[in-house]
C-alpha cells in the first residue's frame, strides 16, 4: 500500500431542512447549510482522497435512510457509520433489521457527556459478530472508564474513538486528557481518529495548526500509527478551516510526530482499511 493513498474516515452529509441537529447552536451559523456529495467530491479529488467513511450526525432511523441514499450517490463513500439506539438493545436490533446496511462498517449514537452505564455487552458482541465497529467520543473520565470496560468485555469489538478523544485545546487539563488517552490506548481493540471535534473548533477563534502538533504527537505515541486514522470531520471543520487546509495540517502533524513511511501509510489508509474492513480499491 502506498503512503500516498488517503482515506478520509469521518465526514457528514446533510440538508438542514431535512433534520434537526441539536448539537448545532447559534455559534455554528456556517453549518446551517446543505452539504452534499456534489460539494465534497471536488474537494476529495483536489486533496488526493481515494475514499471516505460517511458518519451519522442525527440520531434517527430517517438518518440511516439518508445515509444509504448518499452512499449510493457518492462512489467515494466506501463505508457508512450508521445510527443505532444503543441504549435500547431491542430497538437497536429492530433498526439493524430494518436499515439498509449495504455499506455499513460501523455504528454510532451521539453521547455528548452523558454516562455510558447503558452499554450492553451482549448487543455490542452482536455488532462485532456482524463485523461492525463502534464509533464513540468519550470526553469525561466516566465515559472512558465505560469504554475501557467494554473493550475488555468484548475484545472482538473494534472501537473507534473520534476526534482525538477531545483534547484540551481550549485551556482544559492536559494531564486529565493524557490519562484518558493512555487508558484507551491500553486496549488493543481501540483505535483513534486524528480529527478535530466541534467543541474544540467552537472554542478556537481561528484554525490553530500549531496546537494540533503536540496532541497528535501524543496520540500517535500512545496508540501507534497502526491504530490512528486520518479524518477531516467535514463539514464541521469548516467552522475554522477549509477541507484541504484541515486535512493537510492534520497530516502534517502526523509527519511532525516522526512517523516513518510505513506508519504514514497506516494513518492515511491502512488503519481505516483494517478497522472498518473497507473494500480495497
Amino acid at each position: 500500500m502506498s503512503a500516498d493513498m488517503r482515506i478520509d474516515t469521518h465526514h457528514h452529509f446533510w440538508r438542514t431542512a431535512a433534520q434537526e441537529q441539536p448539537w448545532r447552536g447559534n455559534a455554528h451559523a456556517e453549518l446551517a447549510a446543505d452539504f452534499e456529495p456534489a460539494d465534497l467530491t471536488p474537494l476529495l479529488e483536489a486533496s488526493g482522497v481515494a475514499s471516505t467513511v460517511l458518519v451519522e450526525s442525527v440520531d434517527s432511523a430517517e438518518e440511516n435512510d439518508r445515509l444509504a441514499a448518499y452512499a449510493a450517490a457518492c462512489p467515494q463513500v466506501a463505508g457508512v457509520v450508521g445510527w443505532l439506539p444503543l441504549a435500547d438493545p431491542d430497538a437497536a436490533r429492530a433498526e439493524l433489521a430494518r436499515a439498509d446496511r449495504t455499506r455499513w462498517c460501523g455504528v454510532r449514537c451521539l453521547v455528548a457527556r452523558e454516562p455510558l452505564d447503558w452499554l450492553a455487552p451482549d448487543l455490542m458482541a452482536e455488532l462485532a459478530a456482524l463485523d461492525l465497529a463502534w464509533d464513540v467520543v468519550p470526553v469525561i473520565d466516566a465515559q472512558v472508564e465505560a469504554v475501557v470496560a467494554l473493550a475488555h468485555q468484548v475484545p472482538d469489538l473494534r472501537i473507534v474513538v473520534d476526534h482525538l478523544a477531545r483534547p484540551p485545546l481550549d485551556g482544559g487539563s492536559v494531564d486529565a486528557w493524557s490519562d484518558r488517552l493512555l487508558a484507551l490506548a491500553e486496549c488493543p481493540n481501540v483505535a483513534l481518529k486524528a480529527s478535530v471535534g466541534i467543541d474544540v473548533l467552537s472554542s478556537w477563534e481561528r484554525w490553530e495548526p500549531g496546537a494540533l502538533a503536540p496532541v497528535v504527537a501524543e496520540a500517535v505515541t500512545a496508540f501507534g500509527p497502526d491504530r490512528v486514522m486520518l479524518a477531516s470531520n467535514w463539514p464541521v471543520v469548516t467552522l475554522r478551516a477549509d477541507y484541504a487546509t484541515a486535512l493537510r495540517d492534520l497530516d502534517a502533524a502526523v509527519v511532525a510526530a516522526g512517523v516513518d513511511a510505513a506508519g504514514l501509510a497506516e494513518v492515511r489508509a491502512g488503519t481505516a482499511l483494517r478497522w472498518y474492513h473497507l473494500p480495497r480499491g
